[in-house]
């Protein structure tokens, strides 16, 4: 075989690859073309709103000024263990805060995109019940921006509900989250790690001893999806964060099928001193 030949056969996967990347570019380039061609034409059917409080802002998804003011994002001294804020007045860095030393968490890290304020409850709403799945971006970049390093080698589990609750909501938003932060390279996505075996009540307004036993043998690792788990770091992803016993439950599971770590994901935590006990 002449040496041009060889030549080409030694360089195909390179081109292929330069093709591949080449056609997925010019997608991605016409997508974006055609979302900025239309882009007027939505503005004036459906003038961008703040989805928050309905006030007019520059641009579709985004929020207007009094309501970005209003998100609370989670800042240092924090607990290392689970990243509570201890405030300017707090502990200094490095320090566990009270409820993880009575309590030591089974999770390994909490990163939470805002704390519950008014305006993180109107964007939540809005998105699990308002059935405003275009939020998505919005508050993954929100939590993509308390996370570590992007790791694709991660695997994303979102929190399951049951296909009762599934069928009736008609989508997860958990897992709707846990797709862009796929996007944004925090690692890939399993979404049926985890199943519901029994559908559970609203925990709204049960303390954490009541909410953990309602959810006692409620949450379980996909047998099948082990492999997926096992001996890997695992991003547990939901919208709010409010008393744990459902993420506790996640992550007791993921665990039990050889998670290495599991940190928590979500859009809001609700800090357990504004809970009832």
């Amino acid at each position: 075989m002449r040496g041009g030949a060889w030549l080409a056969i030694a360089h195909r996967p390179a081109a292929l690859a330069s093709l591949a990347q080449a056609a997925q570019h010019a997608k991605m380039s016409t997508s974006r073309l055609l979302a900025e061609s239309f882009a007027p034409m939505l503005d004036f059917i459906y003038p961008p709103r703040c989805p928050a409080c309905g006030g007019g802002v520059g641009e579709q998804g985004g929020l207007c000024s009094a309501c970005w003011s209003d998100l609370v994002i989670p800042s240092e001294p924090c607990c290392v263990a689970c990243q509570r804020p201890f405030g300017d007045h707090g502990p200094e860095e490095g320090a566990i805060c009270a409820p993880c030393l009575a309590d030591p968490p089974a999770h390994d890290g909490i990163a939470a995109g805002t704390l519950y304020t008014d305006t993180s409850r109107k964007l939540v709403l809005a998105f699990k019940h308002g059935r405003r799945i275009a939020l998505a971006p919005l508050l993954a970049k929100l939590i993509a921006a308390r996370l570590p390093v992007a790791d694709r080698g991660g695997v994303i589990v979102p929190v399951p509900l049951h296909r009762s609750r599934l069928w009736q909501r008609g989508y997860n938003q958990a897992a709707l989250l846990g797709r862009q932060l796929q996007k944004m390279g925090h690692g890939t996505m399993c979404v049926d790690a985890l199943m519901r075996t029994k559908p559970t009540p609203a925990l709204g307004g049960l303390g954490k001893r009541a909410r953990a036993r309602t959810l006692q043998g409620a949450i379980a690792l996909r047998s099948s999806r082990k492999a997926r788990i096992e001996d890997t770091d695992v991003i547990l992803i939901d919208d709010v964060l409010t008393s744990g016993a459902t993420s506790t439950a996640c992550v007791k599971a993921l665990k039990r099928g050889g998670a290495t770590s599991v940190t928590i994901a979500c859009f809001s935590r609700v800090l357990d001193e504004a809970l009832s006990h």
